[in-house]
């Protein structure tokens, strides 16, 4: 335990407001003096948990499942490739606008209110998307689906923050982990099923018509089983910096997520307006009397580092599906079903070490994540020779092993970083912690799309359609994000081992 939750901050000792959870100043959760009454406590915060991790299933699954449903929305709606896009990254630009602001919100006033106001919105916006009569309707709801998201899954960490402590608090989030792993990766095969049940013409409405029925039985759950507000030191709200932090989001995601379809190279300036903003943000939340961002954050060495080995990771592994799926279902004429079945290896390799990595993280640390780093390492070089050695139909045989073995290196990244980066930040910040990291989540995969998909269409374009050679150019993006990210993690370990001596 002492590896893990070890003060980190490199500055001396760590900000007042954020404790090393094993320290023992965070309240306890309340209990009873019995050992019945322990045990249903404990088993009614796990039902909590439950819930929260249905709703963030669904929200991170519309990330991926949408995918392979873009053939037959263009078709049925009669969709330019413009408005395709738009499906896509008006979802991701949306969730990540309002990440920080509401896990700042739940903070301040009630993550059990505003996790359910994101959930009932969430499920409104699926029915709107499903029923969508014309494209603009679509993409409509499309953009409102991700404020959804971004409102509700800042209140997930924050209540595994609250709910949790210490070694328990890394299984629940071992079972995050596994949701965000296994959402991303499952996505296109659940895309895919659904629009073979339900046929190329109705079966995309589906995609979205899915979430109705669970987010209405998550709500009622929501109700009885999340716990009341627990207020935090600061109950005040930063309108100013909630807007200076969202201009420069949308300025850096922007040409990100429109990088295909905004041809000028003007759109790279929006970057730098972007990163002017932040400036200015980060400047404001210094002076503000109760700012949106406790900057002291960053001075812990293990928060720090594992943003950064978030963003960077998630740049590598989300853009695998994005290329993978266009290899297969453009280049290999895969129907939509078959190539969800051929990402179907990363997905279970990905919670199953999921769930086991959030088990032993107390024990491993750092290091566990480094070693899950070097796996996927190894699993997407191994699938870069697959494709090598098998570039036609037989691909996704050839490359289940590798992408197996990918998978269960990625869930040793994703839950282990996310316990040991909020391991130290006191659980009536969780809230905002959680949404300045996932915002991190969001700008690498959209960075990561971007470049990676920016290679591979160069190389598609340059070889005249060889699908597997796009592929592979791809790949080795991918692997320098990963490789990036892993020397963010040997980082911190020659960090930790000097401030050891």
């Amino acid at each position: 335990m002492a590896q893990l939750f070890h003060s980190t901050s490199g500055h001396g000792r760590a900000p007042r407001r954020f404790v090393p959870v094993i320290a023992g100043k965070e309240p306890a959760v309340p209990t009873e003096a019995t050992d019945s009454d322990e045990r249903e406590t404990r088993r009614r915060r796990w039902q909590a948990l439950s819930v929260c991790l249905v709703a963030a299933f669904m929200t991170l699954l519309d990330v991926s499942i949408v995918n392979v449903a873009l053939p037959s929305i263009r078709d049925g709606l009669d969709a330019s490739d413009a408005q395709l896009q738009w499906i896509l990254s008006g979802y991701a630009l949306t969730f990540g606008l309002v990440l920080v602001p509401s896990g700042r919100l739940g903070d301040a006033r009630s993550r059990r209110a505003v996790f359910m106001a994101g959930l009932a919105l969430f499920t409104l916006a699926s029915a709107a998307a499903g029923i969508a009569p014309t494209i603009l309707f679509l993409v409509l709801a499309r953009l409102v689906q991700g404020v959804a998201g971004g409102i509700l899954n800042p209140q997930v960490a924050g209540l595994i923050q609250q709910l949790f402590r210490g070694a328990e608090r890394g299984r629940a989030f071992g079972a995050l982990g596994a949701v965000i792993g296994i959402a991303t990766a499952v996505g296109p095969l659940l895309g895919g099923g659904l629009i073979a049940v339900a046929g190329p013409a109705e079966g995309w409405r589906w995609v979205f018509y899915v979430n109705v029925p669970v987010g209405v039985i998550a709500l009622v759950l929501a109700w009885r089983l999340l716990p009341a507000p627990v207020y935090g030191e600061r109950q005040g709200l930063d309108p100013l910096g909630v807007l200076l932090l969202g201009a420069g989001v949308v300025c850096v995601l922007l040409p990100l997520v429109q990088e295909q379809s905004w041809h000028s190279d003007l759109k790279w300036l929006l970057i730098l307006a972007g990163a002017v903003l932040i400036a200015l943000f980060t400047a404001w939340e210094r002076r503000a009397a109760t700012p949106m961002v406790d900057l002291a954050l960053f001075r812990l060495r293990s928060y720090a580092l594992g943003t950064a080995i978030a963003l960077l990771y998630f740049a590598g592994f989300t853009a695998i599906f994005f290329i993978f799926t266009l290899y297969l279902q453009n280049g290999l004429h895969y129907s939509a079903l078959e190539a969800g079945l051929a990402i179907t290896p990363f997905a279970v390799g990905s919670g199953v070490a999921s769930a086991a990595g959030g088990r032993v993280v107390a024990r491993f640390g750092r290091p566990l994540v480094a070693a899950g780093l070097v796996i996927v390492v190894v699993g997407l070089a191994a699938a870069w020779v697959a494709v090598e050695l098998v570039p036609g139909r037989g691909v996704a045989w050839a490359t289940a092993g590798p992408l197996l073995l990918a998978g269960l290196g990625s869930g040793l990244v994703i839950a282990p970083n996310q316990t040991i980066t909020l391991s130290e930040v006191h659980y009536t910040e969780g809230g905002s912690a959680a949404g300045v990291l996932q915002t991190g989540q969001r700008v690498g995969t959209a960075t990561g799309i971007a470049a990676v998909g920016s290679v591979f269409f160069a190389a598609l374009a340059g070889t005249r359609g060889d699908w597997a050679a796009s592929f592979r150019h791809g790949l080795i993006v991918i692997l320098g994000f990963v490789l990036a990210a892993l020397a963010a993690a040997v980082a911190d370990l020659l960090a930790t081992r000097r401030a050891a001596r």
